[in-house]
């Protein structure tokens, strides 16, 4: 079976749905928020040369996603699927933003469990590479359930090279992403 890296999902809360070109104004109106990205590596990702970057960078993986609210129908944030390894049997879940309005509430759980019952389908775990100091992201994953296994180096857009937690969440884990 072929790992589909770009389904439609919808849960009560939230729907994803492949990034698409014409997302851009809608999209790059929720990333220039500079407080969504103050712990993140790539801290000036709210200025439009840096968004560019990346919003190409999403369309170019083939696994992005927007975040739509299904009440109000906005567009609420991205995430991705990345670097599927078939013989390790692995995915990657990232590069994921929200509004502020929707931290600390349920839309990071239910994206999360969307996400992730889907690709349990086709791999064994699910990596998430966060970098070391966004504290804020890092407390998330480990209210999903994830589990600390490492670190690593990753590049963010045009930045150096930062050092990174790696979280794992492996089929069959008891998962917390339905609080």
């Amino acid at each position: 079976m072929v790992f589909d890296l770009q389904p439609h999902l919808k849960g009560e809360l939230i729907e994803l749905r492949p990034l698409a070109p014409e997302d851009w104004d809608e999209l790059f109106a929720v990333a220039s928020d500079s407080l969504i990205w103050e712990q993140h590596p790539e801290r000036d990702r709210y200025k439009e040369d840096v968004f560019r970057i990346f919003f190409k960078d999403a369309l170019e993986s083939g696994g992005a996603f927007v975040v739509i609210d299904t009440k109000s129908r906005q567009m609420i944030g991205s995430t991705r699927f990345y670097g599927y390894d078939p013989e390790k049997s692995e995915i990657e879940i990232g590069w994921t933003f929200l509004a502020r309005k929707y931290w600390g509430g349920r839309c990071n759980a239910e994206m999360k469990r969307l996400l992730l019952n889907h690709a349990f389908k086709f791999v064994e775990s699910v990596v998430f590479f966060v970098g070391e100091e966004n504290v804020r992201s890092q407390k998330a994953m480990e209210k999903v359930g994830a589990i600390k296994a490492g670190t690593a180096t990753r590049t963010y857009g045009n930045h150096p090279p930062t050092p990174n937690v790696k979280y794992v969440i492996s089929k069959g884990a008891k998962l917390r992403v339905d609080d």
